[in-house]
């Protein structure tokens, strides 16, 4: 099968140019692959790296040395050499990002910001807002709030609008970052069953999640971050 992500080597430091120029070695010799159908689940304590790991595949930081080899359009890109145009459309056509908050345009109704996924690639507006409906009903977003911005919502029903906007997409990776931290038992099941879901479509995921349950439920494989920490 071929990796739909393929990370060798990889390598992240900061230099915090307020304090002199200091270095702060983050990770080095991040290695593993992701296949298409696989959730590989980044494991360890906070900072041990995770999320520099996750924002490297996404091309948010650029790492410092090493390969990020993502599937884009049947071809391998590396993302640690791409220019930023290259980055960009690798982002808008092959990854998905759940991030622990939702970023959305104020006063856009709720059904129209899970939505808005599927009309960027071309999905006729009614269908993007049928389907859009369907996973809010899902994540137990009443049909009452859909009209409403998110921004009026408790923490727990913006995330959960934020994981309906990241699964409509139908990117072949997925990039999830705490998607159940905010939630309660029922709907972290959906959440497990909406990875389900995304796996037996073939979407390549990495995720990050504290919940030792979630993990082992949603985990084909665990990658232990501490071994990429630097020594620094």
């Amino acid at each position: 099968m071929t990796a739909m992500i393929d990370i060798s080597h990889a390598e992240k430091t900061f230099t915090m140019h307020l304090q002199g120029g200091v270095q702060l070695p983050v990770v080095r010799g991040v290695s593993f692959q992701v296949e298409p159908g696989e959730c590989v689940v980044l494991s360890g304590p906070s900072g041990a790296g995770k999320s520099s790991i996750l924002k490297m595949i996404f091309g948010n930081y650029r790492c410092d040395g090493g390969r990020i080899g993502i599937r884009h359009r049947g071809a391998m890109v590396d993302l640690a050499k791409a220019e930023p145009r290259q980055v960009l459309g690798v982002r808008r056509d092959t990854i998905g990002y759940v991030s622990q908050f939702l970023r959305a345009v104020p006063r856009v109704a709720t059904l129209d910001v899970v939505a808005e996924p599927l009309i960027a690639t071309g999905t006729a507006r009614a269908e993007a807002r049928e389907r859009a409906g369907q996973l809010l009903r899902r994540l137990n977003i009443p049909e009452r709030l859909w009209a409403l911005p998110p921004s009026t919502f408790s923490g727990g029903e913006q995330q959960r609008v934020n994981i309906a906007r990241g699964f409509i997409s139908e990117l072949p990776i997925l990039l999830l970052d705490e998607p159940t931290a905010s939630l309660d038992a029922a709907n972290r099941a959906v959440v497990v069953d909406l990875i389900d879901w995304k796996k037996r479509a073939g979407v390549a995921m990495v995720a990050i999640v504290h919940d030792d349950e979630i993990r082992h439920l949603i985990a084909d494989r665990i990658v232990d971050v501490t071994s990429f920490a630097s020594a620094a």
